[in-house]
């Protein structure tokens, strides 16, 4: 494999030079757009102006412009929705590249989408654009979270179509719910799944998700916006997807390692005052596994948004998936370093689930004609969801063995309002944001004991009717030269538990919850000429509890709050951007209902700290270095003696991409990927998961008019590693007694991955 490393580097080399000549009449024109809080300015026009003409282009993700024009006077302008800037004027003498243009807005411009967005918090939003998702060929669907990076760690707990299990600042979210929670969207439909069939705020319905069709993505470190609720403890993921695509017809064939092959195709016709797509995508994957994965996916996924005038839009989106796969669970590591067992073996052969879902939606957005905007949106979700898992193996059940059933039949229906208005506080730009959420859930949920997925018994079942309605205020506010930015903030939250137990009636009842949560964001820009933004935020988030362990045990928090504090730097120069923060996180006690058995845990206080680092250098035009490290220092619970750490998240997590885009018609992103080792006891030190380091490489290449050829190779290092590990109790049908160890999952090893890319129809 080292051969395609090299022809990566070689490849990557030849990207420094200048693919664009000059002559002696011309000259380039070459900068960064940035705000007046030092932030880079993607997506807006770039004008030079001069006697004999003009040019225009468009900055990157990174900010970054180049033109080559005549060698005149020349004007520049930068135009854009809601952008202030006056004119820059450059005689033939003075230097015309490595230039910073600063720009102000009106309307942070994240509020250009019709989804309802968090607003511009910069530097402690993460933005992620299309260019990833659109060049890489994703083999399995849990990739695309990989790509987040922003110190998110996640492993797959079953091999295949069961959800993520989430890590984050030293915390194990289990599948997104718990410990604070990592709040996920879609397009404005919340992705946590609260009161879960097999764990609360499960991000299954990510299975959904087209990789093509995503436009953006904000990450948010914390719970620093009043827009968003429940499960933001620990900050949240908003993905946006396109509303058309930039061909008539596009479509993405591919196959490789391990019985996989992929298709994607999507129709998007030019209308007069529309913008519409509709699209599918089908998967399969057998994995690396010694019983056999049959992973399928098949998803569609439309959308149509009307310009009804100049101001005014409606839309209309829709999504529906099937996930069905066998899975090889999770194995006892001492069976496999004994050679017991397979790396890639199984206990139970029947290890698995499948999933049904479907989501509608609709948008509307509106333009006032002194600046305001309304967005209202809401939408209606089915899903059916049934999961089979065998944990302990025969340490219940020496006889039929320990395998379980999860069963979730969900009815959601939410309403996501939001109004803004720009306005002079004072003389000053100030940005006043109101909103309000409604979601409904309506779950049929049991727990099973199956044999070979058949029903022996059925432990837990109830219907829950939990619903949160919430409002929110938020007001940002630019102080004097506009080098000083507040922003608070405050939410209230109300919850509905209503639990109706079909086995025991002492388990119904009816509880409520509610809670305030207060925001601020502080942004200090010393010097106009010093590339050096200040920052502090602080958010207090909220994650809810099951509703089966809140009617039950009446005396515990029904809803858990996340104290976050953050302060920091941000620095933007001509090529180099640099951020840097200092974190604490405060949580207050948590009651986890555990659905694969009915049982309850309470979770004291408990706390955790450090730092982060991230950076991005536009090395040439063609290629952009970025990187990330988190440093958790410490993460324990409050109040224990002896002191009682926090287990099963890593401490250290890194991630950096080496990025080509746009050279001779080749694109390729080099990724990589750490996380060190960590404890998966909380007093015992001496039990750990190890350690990852994790390269990927992905390359395409335009071969000819509307056709693309794609390369992959994951696990380009072929490392051997574990993805998801716990310890706890299990038992083999052939041992003598319980046997307390490690279970892990395996990580894929090293696969290739091929495709062509069509796109016909240039709109």
């Amino acid at each position: 494999m080292s051969g395609y490393v090299y022809l990566l580097a070689l490849l990557l080399l030849a990207a420094t030079g200048r693919s664009q000549s000059q002559t002696a009449s011309s000259r380039a024109v070459s900068g960064v757009v940035i705000t007046d809080k030092n932030e880079l300015v993607p997506g807006v026009a770039v004008v030079a102006e001069y006697a004999s003409g003009k040019k225009e282009t468009v900055t990157d993700s990174n900010g970054g412009f180049r033109l080559v024009v005549p060698s005149e006077p020349l004007t520049l302008k930068v135009t854009g929705k809601y952008v202030v800037f006056g004119e820059k004027h450059l005689s033939t003498s003075e230097p015309s590249e490595g230039l910073q243009l600063q720009l102000s807005y009106t309307i942070p411009p994240v509020h250009e989408s019709m989804v309802i967005s968090a607003s511009g918090l910069n530097p402690t939003i993460d933005q992620r654009n299309d260019n990833v998702y659109k060049s890489t060929l994703f083999s399995r669907d849990d990739q695309i979270f990989d790509t987040l990076a922003a110190g998110i760690n996640t492993g797959q707990h079953e091999g295949g179509g069961k959800s993520l299990e989430i890590r984050r600042f030293g915390f194990n979210l289990d599948h997104g719910g718990v410990n604070g929670g990592l709040k996920v969207l879609v397009n404005d439909v919340q992705q946590n799944q609260a009161t879960q069939g097999h764990g609360q705020g499960y991000l299954g319905a990510l299975k959904s998700l087209t990789p093509e069709l995503v436009d953006d993505v904000d990450i948010l470190n914390g719970p620093f916006s009043a827009e968003y609720g429940d499960f933001s403890g620990l900050g949240v993921v908003h993905i946006r997807l396109k509303e058309s695509l930039q061909n008539l017809l596009t479509v993405r064939v591919q196959g490789g390692s391990f019985g996989a092959f992929r298709g994607f195709v999507g129709y998007s016709p030019a209308l007069e005052k529309a913008d519409t797509f509709i699209a599918y995508e089908g998967s399969h994957t057998d994995g690396p596994f010694t019983n056999p994965g049959r992973y399928g996916r098949n998803n569609a996924t439309g959308n149509y948004t009307r310009h009804l005038n100049d101001k005014e839009s409606l839309g209309f989106k829709l999504n529906f998936g099937t996930n069905d796969f066998y899975s090889s669970g999770q194995i006892p590591l001492d069976l496999v370093a004994g050679g017991q067992l397979d790396r890639f073996g199984f206990i139970d052969p029947f290890d698995g689930g499948r999933v049904r879902l479907g989501t509608l939606g609709t948008y509307y957005k509106r333009e006032f004609a002194n600046g305001d905007i309304l967005k209202l949106d809401g939408f209606l979700g089915r899903s059916l969801f049934d999961l089979y898992s065998n944990f302990t193996f025969f340490l219940n059940d020496r006889v039929n063995g320990d395998e379980i059933q999860q069963h979730d039949s969900r009815l959601q229906q939410g309403v996501n309002a939001q109004y803004l208005h720009p306005y002079k506080l004072f003389g000053h730009s100030a940005l006043l944001t109101i909103g309000s959420n409604f979601h409904d859930n309506q779950i049929n949920v049991s727990l099973l004991h199956t044999k070979d997925r058949q029903i022996l018994d059925v432990n837990t079942s109830a219907h829950a009717h939990v619903t949160n309605l919430a409002g929110y205020v938020q007001q940002g506010v630019d102080l004097p030269q506009q080098r000083f930015h507040v922003d608070v903030g405050l939410r209230f939250d109300y919850f509905r538990f209503d639990v109706n137990d079909h086995l025991d009636a002492a388990h119904s009842g009816l509880q409520s919850a509610s809670r305030f949560q207060p925001k601020a964001n502080l942004s200090y820009t010393p010097l106009p000429r010093v590339p050096l933004t200040l920052y502090a935020s602080y958010g207090r988030g909220i994650s809810s509890q099951d509703a089966r362990g809140v009617v039950q045990h009446t005396e515990q928090p029904k809803v858990a709050t996340t104290d976050f504090y953050q302060v920091g730097t941000a620095h933007v120069l001509r090529r180099v951007s640099l951020s840097t923060d200092l974190f604490l996180i405060d949580r207050s006690n948590e009651q986890v209902y555990i659905p694969d058995d009915g049982s309850f845990e309470l979770k004291g206080p408990s706390r955790s700290y450090g730092w982060e680092a991230r950076t991005s250098v536009q090395v040439t035009r063609h290629l952009i270095l970025n990187g990330g490290f988190t440093q958790v220092s410490n993460a324990f619970y409050r109040g224990t003696s002896p002191r009682l750490y926090i287990d099963s998240a890593p401490h250290s997590v890194a991630n950096s991409g080496l990025t080509l885009a746009g050279w001779h018609g080749f694109n390729g992103s080099l990724r990589y990927r750490h996380i060190s080792a960590y404890r998966l006891d909380g007093l015992n030190p001496a039990i750990r998961a190890t350690e990852l380091d994790v390269l990927d490489l992905s390359m395409s290449k335009r071969i000819g008019h509307g056709v693309d050829f794609n390369f992959a190779i994951d696990n380009l290092n072929d490392k051997r590693y574990w993805e998801t590990q716990n310890y706890f109790e299990s038992q083999l049908k052939t041992e003598p007694g319980p046997v307390p160890r490690i279970h892990a999952t395996p990580g894929y090893p090293i696969g290739v991955t091929v495709g062509l890319t069509f796109r016909l129809g240039e709109k």
